[in-house]
């Protein structure tokens, strides 16, 4: 059975769809991509934006996409241990002083000068030295101790206060100068004191009256109540103002008050008058 041919092209891909002219009354929309300058239009198909360099632009975002994630890059130079921040590093340093005398600079002698004495070292025998300081040396007296426990606590006696060294001293129990100063300073200022004290006693002292003038008090006293009781007598009988009443307790109150002292001196033959 013969084969037939298959019609010539019957194999070959469907072909492609021819892109729509471009009208000549629209202009696409331009953009600058990622620096590269390259420029692309609009078409009027439905898939948006077609780049000559998207695949180009796809691969460089995504290399360096994950480098900064962090902080920053991904390597970045570690200080070294050795390189920390030491105490005083950042002052500025001085540059070191140079010696020198009156402007000039001292240069290193290589000679020693006719002067100089070399020190010499003497070796002691401080074994020999010490034993000769102990054989010649005076021995120690023996320090006195009390005992106060069972267990041994021990203290010394000296400077306890319970060993009498004070008692063999000349002036043992005697007072110093300048406590009998001080104790005559005291007497004689308590005499003064005293003195000044019956001074002003006797000043303030109270005076006692005699018999003579005593009994002219008396008289005086008697003749003043008569002045006043002949006054009062001789008031109204009717006080009808403040003024008459005022005066007649005023009269009333003097006559009571000589009274009082003319009963106190008859009674008492003996009066004393304080001095004011």
């Amino acid at each position: 059975m013969a084969t037939q041919s298959a019609p010539e092209g019957a194999c070959d891909p469907p072909p492609r769809p021819k892109p729509p002219a471009k009208s000549d009354g629209y202009v696409g929309v331009t953009e600058l991509l990622a620096g590269k300058g390259d420029w692309f239009r609009r078409s009027n198909a439905s898939n948006g934006y077609i780049s000559k360099l998207r695949e180009l632009v796809k691969h460089e975002g995504d290399k360096n996409k994950s480098q900064w994630k962090t902080m920053g890059p991904a390597k970045v130079a570690v200080p070294s241990p050795n390189d920390f921040l030491q105490k005083r590093s950042k002052e500025s340093k001085l540059a070191p002083k140079k010696k020198e005398e009156d402007g000039k600079k001292l240069l290193p002698l290589s000679v020693p000068p006719r002067t100089y004495h070399p020190v010499t070292r003497i070796k002691k025998n401080f074994i020999s030295k010490n034993a000769l300081a102990v054989m010649t040396g005076e021995p120690k007296k023996p320090r006195h101790f009390c005992v106060d426990t069972r267990q041994g606590d021990k203290y010394l006696l000296e400077p306890s206060g319970l060993f009498p060294k004070y008692i063999n001293k000349k002036n043992y129990g005697v007072l110093p100068k300048y406590v009998i100063q001080r104790n005559e300073e005291m007497k004689r200022e308590e005499e003064e004191y005293q003195a000044s004290v019956l001074e002003q006693l006797k000043k303030k002292a109270m005076k006692l009256l005699s018999e003579e003038e005593r009994t002219n008090v008396l008289k005086a006293l008697k003749k003043n109540w008569e002045e006043i009781n002949r006054a009062y007598q001789s008031l109204p009988i009717v006080t009808d103002t403040r003024y008459k009443q005022m005066h007649k307790e005023e009269l009333e109150l003097k006559l009571k008050q000589l009274e009082h002292d003319i009963a106190s001196i008859e009674k008492h033959k003996c009066v004393y008058i304080a001095n004011i």
